[in-house]
């Protein structure tokens, strides 16, 4: 389904909100695939016929990519860094802009919950032609990496160590910050369970990490919040109950320890309104979150 297709689909039928409920409990392994199907057909008296449906839930990546990787402003490519108190070694997509001369802030870009998929390659992208370095780690790298499907993904990312993830991404932080072309200045952006790396990067490497942008993603463990410095830009969706429910005792902390932050709620919006290869893509709230996430950048990294 193409995304033309996708938005006159969203218009003419919106899809019931239930159905994207659903889809979040499946994508977060809260139902399996059988019981996500078999609720997505109670859909079929109320005029929703379940392969379109279904197609407009999951990603179609092809549709998507705003910023192609022949694009001649960046120099995009895979690159490898040791991870010693992970899984050893990481592998991540790096995009620097084309011209570069002498250093520019950098960015981490986080995946969600199924490995470095083309939308994060493409938000990678998207951060080179602002002007940043930006390096996109694939979490499912020991294991052959992302495995070009979600559900897949998924399955894998589910079976690895969260201890060692949680450490190649500080590893890969660790390398980013110290790049030949990096200013010294490290932000980080993250989407789903990206967001709560990002969280965790706060809490964890505070005195590395100059700026962290969590999209829909939940706070690392409670006993970390006091460690957290900030600045945070958190963007949040407001039909994301899930996510949201943990974000009033972690914004109290940030308060009482005077950490520099910002919550933006996306009204109407679902988990998941960022990625543009889904039917959850909200696009006045992407471009409105995008837009504040270089200016937060731009702001904190110059």
């Amino acid at each position: 389904m193409t995304e033309p297709a996708r938005n006159e689909a969203r218009q003419d039928h919106p899809i019931p909100q239930e159905a994207f409920d659903w889809y979040d409990e499946y994508a977060h392994g809260f139902i399996d695939r059988r019981t996500f199907i078999a609720r997505l057909s109670t859909l079929a008296a109320a005029g929703f016929a379940l392969g379109p449906l279904l197609s407009a839930l999951t990603p179609d990546y092809a549709e998507a990519a705003q910023v192609n990787f022949n694009d001649p402003e960046i120099t995009p490519r895979y690159v490898t860094f040791p991870s010693p108190r992970g899984h050893g070694e990481g592998r991540g997509y790096l995009v620097t802009p084309v011209g570069l001369e002498g250093k520019a802030p950098v960015v981490l870009v986080v995946h969600e919950n199924r490995g470095l998929n083309p939308y994060i390659e493409d938000v990678a992208r998207r951060l080179a032609k602002a002007g940043f370095v930006a390096l996109a780690p694939d979490a499912l790298y020991p294991l052959g990496g992302y495995p070009g499907n979600d559900d897949e993904g998924r399955a894998m990312q589910r079976s690895m160590d969260r201890a060692k993830i949680e450490q190649d991404f500080i590893a890969a932080a660790d390398y980013l910050k110290a790049y030949e072309s990096s200013s010294g200045k490290l932000g980080a952006v993250g989407f789903c369970f990206g967001g709560y790396i990002v969280n965790m990067l706060a809490a964890t490497i505070p005195g590395q990490l100059d700026a962290g942008v969590p999209f829909y993603g939940t706070p690392a463990a409670q006993e970390l919040w006091g460690e957290v410095r900030g600045p945070l830009l958190a963007q949040l969706a407001e039909l994301d109950e899930r996510v949201n429910a943990a974000w009033p005792d972690y914004q109290a902390a940030l308060e009482a320890n005077d950490v520099p932050h910002t919550v933006h709620v996306y009204p109407d919006a679902n988990h998941g309104f960022h990625n543009d290869s889904t039917a959850r893509y909200d696009e006045a709230a992407a471009e409105l979150a995008w837009e504040r996430t270089l200016a937060f950048f731009r702001e904190h990294l110059a």
